[in-house]
């Protein structure tokens, strides 16, 4: 049962880092090439839709991560399991504090409705993101070594 687990949590937070990983190196980057302001409906509809899923998946890494390591607890490898899902409630924390804020106005955001400095707080957006992305990148590295 627990090695099941520690798969499926491996597996889970890695996927969620490759999606975080990808909007930032990848996604956001494209977007803001477009010309005339053209991420900014993606980056709006982005938004809505992600703002909808992520929670989900933050929220039940977070479980997953919770109940592998009371699962391992006393035995080899709780500790980098607990700190791994520890790393994971600090980004749901960041999340809702830092980026959830901005993301809820970027939702609401159209061409004729962006505020003069939407670019800046996109970028301040990115900011909070790229260290959020390494927070969830060192936890699920942690949890890759407890499966192991």
């Amino acid at each position: 049962m627990q090695d099941v687990l520690a798969v499926v949590t491996v597996v889970v937070v890695g996927l969620m880092v490759g999606v975080e990983f990808a909007v930032a190196v990848f996604v956001n980057p494209i977007l803001d090439r477009l010309p005339d302001d053209g991420g900014l409906a993606a980056r709006s509809d982005g938004a809505r839709v992600l703002g909808k899923v992520m929670p989900f998946w933050y929220i039940g890494s977070v479980v997953l991560g919770a109940v592998w390591a009371a699962l391992a607890w006393g035995g080899a490898g709780a500790s980098v399991i607990a700190t791994g899902t520890a790393l994971l409630v600090l980004s749901v924390v960041m999340s809702i504090l830092l980026l959830v804020p901005i993301n809820s106005r970027v939702a609401t955001w159209s061409h004729e409705g962006a505020p003069a400095d939407w670019k800046q707080q996109m970028r301040r957006w990115e900011r909070f993101h790229y260290v959020r992305v390494g927070v969830i990148v060192l936890a699920f590295a942690l949890f890759a070594v407890a499966l192991v």
